[in-house]
């Protein structure tokens, strides 16, 4: 980003304090020409995080930015009437760097976190190994440890009505989205760009390792040798949001048949959302698409149905 030899900023939102758009973690790469990628607060500070970049105010290797609260160094009061702390890491261009984000790519890619732990004195920075129910962020007087991981990840069992929809809403969502059905007539009418499509069963997919912690995998088709099969194997793995596309009735008997033909315990079926996602009374395949990414969300930040 930018041009070559400007120097590297990877700038995190490390703490959000009472309240903020952002969750903490919340990343922002930008130079010294002032492109940039990502966010902070979800626009209430970046414009001046680049301004005072490109006045050459951050040039230590690591610094502590406060925005919002009596300590704000810009004196900016954040619309949600919080504070955000900022961590500021300014990275030359130099091999050392280079490779240093290099892994976090491929963390962001790959299946498994890691925290990256940054010297408050600018002294180094190094990669532990986490997992995801670690916390995002955390300091001491030291440093600073930061958890990165693999990018939310759906996986679309069969092509139906719903799934172009589904796949637009979660890559707007920021998901990388794996569609996956054998039936060339099928694939043949999918068209959403930047979506990996599989001509696989998806059962075959998610059982030679398609799924990591932060994957959700739901089944569109009402074809139980579509969907039944992909159940079946995405118990069996880490995904944290499983559900299948059907009436209470079809969910029933799909229910009963996964457990007599299938094997499924009654802990893998709990797993299983089915009906898949929130009862916004949809109707149009749009309508559908949205309360089954809402309800994934709504899984994903930790919130209970009846909390909504």
């Amino acid at each position: 980003m930018g041009q070559p030899g400007a120097d590297r900023l990877a700038v995190y939102g490390a703490k959000n304090l009472w309240l903020g758009p952002r969750e903490p973690g919340a990343m922002l790469a930008a130079c010294s020409t002032g492109d940039y990628l990502g966010s902070l607060s979800g626009g209430c500070v970046e414009e001046d995080f680049i301004a005072r970049l490109q006045k050459g105010e951050f040039n230590e290797p690591v610094q502590r930015v406060r925005y919002g609260g009596d300590a704000d160094s810009a004196n900016i009061r954040l619309p949600c009437g919080g504070s955000l702390e900022v961590l500021v890491e300014r990275l030359a261009p130099n091999t050392e760097n280079l490779t240093h984000l290099e892994v976090m790519h491929a963390t962001l890619l790959g299946r498994q976190p890691l925290t990256r732990c940054i010297k408050l004195d600018g002294s180094g920075k190094r990669f532990n190994p986490s997992k995801n129910t670690a916390p995002t962020v955390t300091f001491d007087t030291a440093s600073a440890n930061i958890r990165i991981g693999p990018a939310l990840r759906l996986i679309i069992a069969g092509i139906s009505s719903i799934t172009s929809p589904c796949a637009l809403f979660a890559q707007s969502l920021g998901f990388e989205v794996i569609v996956c059905d054998p039936r060339e007539d099928a694939r043949k009418n999918f068209n959403v760009p930047d979506v990996e499509i599989q001509a696989v069963l998806p059962s075959v997919f998610i059982s030679s390792g398609g799924c990591h912690a932060n994957t959700a995998v739901v089944a569109l088709t009402h074809d139980p040798r579509i969907d039944d099969l992909a159940m079946i194997e995405a118990v069996r793995t880490d995904a944290f949001y499983i559900g299948v596309m059907g009436s209470h009735q079809t969910s029933q008997q799909r229910a009963e048949r996964l457990q007599r033909s299938g094997g499924l315990t009654e802990t893998q079926l709990a797993r299983i959302v089915m009906p898949i996602g929130l009862n916004l009374g949809s109707k149009t395949p749009a309508e559908i698409a949205l309360a089954v990414m809402a309800d994934i969300v709504r899984l994903y930040r930790g919130k209970e149905r009846h909390a909504l």
